[in-house]
């Protein structure tokens, strides 16, 4: 097990140079605490904000710091847009946190629901078009603005930086799926698969891919039960969902606060290409690298066989496989 211990000291690079972020789902839960961290370690940070709704009254950032773009993020146009009024306001954009995501949309599976002509209806597609699609689409639009970045070659110990990084928000339910959640966990289980195929490709851009998959946290998720966000209420919204955290506290769930979270996505855009490939679970505001675990083991849940066939299949030209020291870069 890869256990981690990100801290707000070892935010050296975000304390001290701005930067450009922008992050999609930004006014509620973890990418509202992720915009609070950004603005309290260095007000100089530039934020793009991409919500439907706008930050809430609370956040004290520089408005001129700061550019909030109303955004459904199934639309690829409106997307599209947000990114490029962010570069054009600000110059750059050195890290994307994609972010935006709902909550199961309902039972698909096993609700025999009918359409207007009396006849079995499909499965909705809402939690998947939000979770799943939306964010390939900001990861596209991510790739297209870091590649064009300059290389960063310095970094504390020599490591190099690259040209920036792209945290997806994934879930524990990415890793072992969730009874009652079907869509969300094959979104989610999506989301890390999407991560791993892309990350040495990226790496070789000079951009670090990376996730963070939170367990069960104090988030206005935790209230929506038919495909929302739970929309804020002003006063009584972080109530609500600290009323709902302590219930299932007390029924013995551990509940992460979302300041953890947000700590965990600012400290994988601190390592540079260092957080390249990485699959940070946060659960009971404690830190654990899952994607190494995993590597790491690969011959006992693969089975050595099974794993030296793939190894070989990689290195095959065939497959256009690279090899470095005599394996297969996997």
């Amino acid at each position: 097990m890869s256990i981690l211990t990100p801290t707000l000291t070892s935010l050296k690079t975000l304390s001290t140079t701005p930067k450009t972020i922008l992050i999609t789902g930004s006014s509620s839960g973890i990418g509202h605490a992720t915009t609070v961290l950004l603005s309290t370690l260095n007000p100089s940070h530039n934020l793009i904000l991409v919500d439907l709704t706008p930050p809430p009254s609370s956040l004290t950032h520089a408005a001129s710091n700061v550019l909030h773009c109303t955004c459904d993020i199934t639309s690829w146009t409106a997307q599209r847009a947000a990114f490029a009024q962010g570069k054009a306001k600000f110059g750059r954009i050195d890290y994307v946190f994609a972010n935006a995501g709902i909550s199961e949309d309902g039972d698909q599976f096993f609700a025999e629901k009918v359409d207007g002509e009396g006849e079995l209806a499909g499965p909705g597609g809402k939690t998947l078009g939000v979770d799943l699609e939306g964010l390939v689409m900001t990861v596209k639009l991510a790739i297209y603005y870091l590649r064009r970045n300059d290389d960063d070659a310095g970094g504390e110990g020599g490591g190099r930086r690259g040209r920036g990084g792209i945290v997806l928000t994934a879930s524990l339910a990415g890793y072992l799926g969730t009874a009652g959640m079907h869509m969300y966990s094959a979104a989610k289980h999506g989301v890390v698969g999407l991560m791993r195929a892309l990350k040495h490709e990226c790496r070789a851009l000079g951009i670090a891919v990376s996730v963070v998959a939170p367990a069960v946290t104090a988030t206005p998720l935790i209230l929506a039960t038919d495909g929302s966000t739970v929309k804020r209420v002003e006063g009584n919204g972080e109530g609500m969902v600290d009323e709902h955290a302590r219930v299932l506290r007390k029924g013995g769930v551990t509940v992460n606060r979302v300041e953890s979270v947000a700590l965990a996505v600012c400290w994988l855009w601190e390592q540079g290409l260092a957080a390249s490939g990485m699959g940070v679970l946060v659960q009971n505001d404690r830190f654990v690298d899952l994607e190494r675990g995993l590597m790491k083991n690969r011959d006992v849940w693969m089975g050595r066989e099974a794993l030296e066939d793939f190894q070989g299949g990689k290195r095959s030209e065939a497959f256009g496989g690279e090899q470095k020291g005599g394996k297969a870069k996997i």
